[in-house]
């Protein structure tokens, strides 16, 4: 009789844990912390950059098409407001072509507001009306459509289009920290300052005003908002009322990448990041969204 052997039996152990057990579903606790902490700050890196960047210029554009079809409509209804109305409403159509500018402005100059284009300073006048009206808008965030106002010459003219007509301004100069001020106007004159960050784009040093009177005739005053400027309104103002959207946009992201560091320690990395990286993408946008109005509002 032939003696048949037996073939040795394997007894290493399993290298994921456990016989039988899926690849990539085990690993070492201190691995969900990590993971999630890493898709939180990647997420948050994501979406700021885009936030202020592409993604930026491109809602400004999307809402610069929409505020100038409502201002057109207004314009041709006879509606557009000639003084104080509610923030981020249409007022006025701002023209330098010596820049390539062609803006719609709307009232109030919070971030959230100079996020879709210039705003107009609610304790100013409206442009076309006497005394002195003030817009403020961004040197580089959100298309940076203030980015080259200070380039400007003495003399160079440009238009603003409101509910009381076309008017022309002439620039009377360009005026940083330290220098003179203009003369208050007085009886019809009327001046127009615009202004945005000056210094490095995203690292302002201070603010930048160009000086314009108006050469075209006098409108009648509609009023302005009355009491003092809120403080988001002000130059290099952060909008503190997106802390508290901000936090609950937080948590949310927060428990998404929890929950995304427990699953790819059941599921695996390819599985999970098919699902989670469109949740972490849109709420990391959510936060940068929430966090950019935080960010000096000329910026």
């Amino acid at each position: 009789m032939t003696a048949t052997s037996t073939p040795p039996v394997d007894v290493r152990p399993d290298p994921a844990g456990a016989p039988g057990a899926p690849a990539g579903r085990t690993g070492p606790p201190g691995l969900w912390a990590t993971g999630a902490a890493l898709a939180i700050l990647g997420a948050l890196l994501l979406g700021f950059v885009a936030e202020v960047g592409p993604l930026g210029h491109l809602r400004h554009e999307r809402d610069r098409r929409v505020g100038y079809a409502q201002l057109r409509e207004q314009l041709a209804n006879a509606t557009a407001p000639l003084g104080p109305t509610e923030p981020g409403t249409p007022v006025a159509l701002l023209e330098i072509p010596q820049i390539g500018l062609r803006e719609v402005v709307r009232e109030a100059t919070t971030s959230g507001v100079l996020a879709s284009g210039p705003g107009h300073r609610r304790d100013t006048v409206l442009p076309g009306q006497p005394g002195t009206s003030i817009l403020m808008g961004r040197q580089a965030g959100y298309g940076g459509p203030f980015a080259h106002i200070a380039d400007l010459a003495r003399g160079e003219t440009f238009l603003v289009v409101t509910g009381q007509g076309e008017h022309t301004y002439k620039v009377l100069g360009v005026r940083r920290a330290g220098d003179p001020q203009p003369a208050r106007p007085t009886g019809d004159a009327a001046l127009l300052t615009l202004m945005t960050a000056d210094g490095t784009p995203y690292m302002p040093d201070g603010v930048v005003h160009v000086d314009a009177e108006l050469t075209t005739p006098v409108q009648q005053s509609g009023g302005r908002t009355p009491g003092r400027l809120a403080a988001d309104e002000a130059p290099l103002g952060s909008q503190t009322s997106a802390w508290f959207p901000l936090v609950l946009w937080a948590q949310a992201l927060l428990l998404a990448a929890a929950a995304l560091a427990w699953a790819r320690i059941r599921w695996g990395r390819a599985h999970t990041w098919l699902v989670g990286f469109p949740v972490l993408a849109a709420l990391g946008l959510a936060v940068a969204d929430q966090a950019a109005l935080l960010l000096p509002n000329l910026l």
